[in-house]
């Protein structure tokens, strides 16, 4: 799991590393055959590419930044061994076999995750005198469970609206790069072709931004998505294993 996120990580980099050469090959390509070539020393700058880019390229900017801090946050945040919290299995199967409320609810809160959170809401609703009503303890826990999965699933879902904008914010960049070279196209800009390379640039390079940024937020959004239904089956099967141990323990 963990190698997986770091690598996650590391091809994301990569991606949006590629940014810089493909704008550049689509601004090269996208001059017009009469426009001055450039000098092979010449290198293209990501300023440039963010200035030849129009305004598009500033919110296209903030949402890479989004998605690198949702993807990073969730990588760390999402680990089965900080949501199942296994290292504390044989402490609340010892606590559940003594019945011991109140020292498992003590644990739960002083190890803050979603198992903890939702056994906790269980044992809540256990009396001081120990009367086990499984149907109370069992809406508690699915009460518990749902408002954990919404909270762990904002971050998540942040990753498939960037993924979902990004391509549209980019399209609409190239609306407006497009609008202008028809404007110059108008006025008699067809005699100077140098004049439609900025607007034809501006065109393709927020197109191709905003598919960098898209690709890979929907790929972690997935990625995430099905790693976390996985832990929420498998933190069931474990709260259900801790009750049964407390069910059937003998009080002392």
């Amino acid at each position: 799991m963990k190698k997986g996120y770091f690598g996650l990580v590391a091809m994301l980099v990569l991606l949006v590393g590629m940014l810089v050469p493909i704008a550049s090959t689509l601004a090269q390509e996208a001059a017009p055959a009469g426009a001055p070539v450039v000098a092979p020393a010449e290198t293209v700058t990501l300023g440039m590419l963010i200035k030849q880019g129009g305004w598009a390229m500033y919110p296209l900017g903030l949402f890479s930044v989004a998605m690198l801090y949702f993807i990073i946050r969730n990588a760390l945040l999402l680990r089965e061994k900080n949501m199942l919290r296994n290292d504390l299995k044989e402490q609340i199967e010892a606590l559940m076999a003594t019945r011991d409320v109140a020292a498992i609810r003590q644990l739960c809160a002083e190890n803050d995750s979603l198992l903890t959170a939702v056994l906790d809401a269980g044992m809540e609703r256990i009396s001081e005198e120990h009367e086990y009503d499984a149907k109370h303890v069992m809406d508690a826990i699915e009460e518990a469970g749902n408002e954990q999965m919404v909270t762990f699933m904002k971050p998540i879902n942040f990753l498939s609206i960037i993924g979902g904008t990004a391509p549209m914010l980019g399209l609409l960049g190239t609306v407006s790069g497009m609008i202008k070279a028809f404007s110059i196209i108008a006025q008699g800009g067809m005699g100077d072709p140098g004049k439609l390379a900025g607007s034809i640039g501006e065109a393709l390079i927020t197109t191709a931004t905003g598919l960098v940024i898209a690709i890979p937020a929907m790929f972690a959004y997935f990625l995430f998505k099905n790693n976390f239904i996985k832990s929420m089956s498998t933190m069931g099967r474990l709260v259900g294993h801790y009750l049964n141990i407390y069910r059937y323990a003998k009080v002392k």
